[in-house]
């Protein structure tokens, strides 16, 4: 369950939407197209490497966030025997004294920051998801008169994680619950994304490159394989 959660929660679904429509954001925001439903991109070898190093750099960074987050875990919490964090408040007062003040200062002022990041790129992901699932107009570039389920959407996710807090539910859990559920739905949608990327009626010639499809393809079957693992376990077969 936790290399499950591990993988989705660095392979989020969520990321599938955001990206492809920040894209197309971009696109509008620049006068290149009108509107989500009214064009066939017209790509341009610089727009697609431009695209390449902003995800290689998000990446790059990501992964090295990742990183520092398990490794100062294992070296403080880990280490004193803290295992059952139910709480980000918790967290933060179990790192005071192991590392000291500051150390909880940062913490609180990255939970802070990571709080009010999630807003428009986890409540934003499921607005695009449900919008293009309707058919519906979406887009933040639109006031709300015009893509009214879209902000909708936004505001009944912000509700409801306002009161997942309100009323005391274990958050910690909730998200590893979660990253669970990610890194499985993730795996279908990978496998539509590769079939897609590698279909020349879809992209026309800028179809992925082998080095691409092969690692593209690799993580499916990875995350297949512990998904598959992990429901094994569950009913004793493993």
């Amino acid at each position: 369950m936790t290399a499950v959660g591990f993988l989705g929660t660095t392979i989020s679904p969520y990321l599938f939407f955001w990206q492809a429509s920040e894209e197309v954001e971009e696109e509008i925001n620049k006068g290149k197209i009108s509107d989500f439903s009214t064009f066939r991109p017209k790509l341009f070898g610089r727009e697609l490497r431009r695209m390449r190093q902003d995800t290689d750099m998000g990446m790059f960074f990501s992964n090295l966030i990742t990183f520092f987050i398990v490794a100062t875990t294992a070296a403080t919490l880990h280490a004193q025997g803290i295992t059952n964090i139910e709480t980000p408040q918790q967290a933060a007062l179990a790192l005071k004294p192991l590392a000291g003040p500051l150390t909880y200062i940062l913490f609180t002022v990255g939970i802070i920051g990571i709080g009010l990041q999630s807003v428009p790129v986890l409540a934003g992901s499921v607005a695009y998801a449900v919008s293009e699932t309707l058919g519906v107009s979406e887009g933040l570039f639109k006031n709300f008169s015009r893509a009214k389920i879209f902000y909708s959407t936004i505001a009944f996710s912000t509700i409801i994680g306002t009161l997942i807090n309100l009323f005391h539910i274990n958050t910690i859990q909730a998200l590893f619950y979660t990253a669970i559920i990610n890194g499985i739905v993730a795996v279908p949608l990978i496998y539509i994304i590769m079939k897609l990327a590698d279909d020349k009626r879809v992209v026309g010639e800028n179809s992925s490159p082998k080095h691409i499809r092969f690692f593209g393809w690799l993580t499916f079957w990875l995350m297949l394989i512990a998904v598959v693992l992990m429901l094994g376990s569950f009913v004793g077969i493993i």
